[in-house]
């Protein structure tokens, strides 16, 4: 039995993928306006989000079909906590706490983790396939606007341990379009998934008022006011 779980979402999740490079922080970040407090508080919630995503992935280290997908190179965790030393110093942990959107996907991955953990490779791919994907365009145009000397600040990005990216997301697609499941629970994850941009564009949009303060409301409409059309996503993926 093959699920073909990437193929379906893949383009399950498209209209979610172009409504997240259309929420304003990201707008502005994709045409090079980036702010270091803005980009630094963007980091430290994804590191409460993806401590605690991979946390409850290495719990299904052995599941019989989550094991299929275990990639723990992938990990993301130790890479954040190398810029939240860069951006906040080695005292980060004393004073930051997670947002309240990332609050409420800690919670929303902990209810999976403890019910549905099938459902948490919606998570994974969301996250994953991004990073792999327009996350190396991001990279750059953080390291450009910043003024970043190499890779401090953007470790985020790197994926020291997967040399060749496009390989590697050839072989994961491989491995989830091969997972052992039905039509309906491949479904399901694909609902999961959508579920996880919006919870990610609940993050992003936290930010937009601090955005708006350190740029300016006029700078901010005239970044926002058209559409983008496109996804990083599809645009590098190929």
């Amino acid at each position: 039995m093959s699920s073909n779980l990437a193929v379906k979402l893949r383009s399950g999740t498209q209209k979610a993928h172009t409504s997240a490079e259309n929420v304003g922080f990201m707008k502005c970040f994709l045409k090079g306006v980036v702010n270091r407090d803005c980009f630094a508080k963007f980091l430290s919630n994804l590191y409460f989000v993806y401590s605690e995503l991979e946390a409850a992935l290495a719990t299904y280290a052995n599941h019989p079909v989550m094991s299929l997908v275990y990639f723990p190179q992938l990990n993301r965790h130790a890479a954040l906590e190398k810029d939240l030393v860069f951006y906040y110093g080695e005292e980060w942990r004393s004073h930051l706490i997670p947002s309240t959107a990332a609050c409420t996907y800690i919670a929303r991955i902990r209810e999976l983790s403890a019910n549905k953990p099938i459902f948490l490779l919606g998570h994974a791919y969301t996250r994953y396939m991004g990073d792999l994907s327009g996350g190396q365009m991001l990279q750059k145009i953080a390291q450009s606007s910043l003024n970043l000397s190499g890779y401090e600040g953007t470790s985020f990005y790197n994926f020291e341990q997967i040399p060749d990216k496009n390989e590697f997301k050839d072989k994961y697609r491989q491995a989830l379009n091969a997972l052992p499941i039905d039509d309906i629970t491949a479904e399901e994850i694909v609902a999961e998934a959508n579920h996880a941009f919006q919870l990610n564009m609940h993050i992003v949009q936290e930010l937009e008022g601090s955005l708006i303060q350190a740029i300016g409301q006029v700078l901010f409409n005239n970044l926002t006011n058209s559409p983008n059309s496109g996804s990083t996503e599809v645009a590098t993926a190929k």
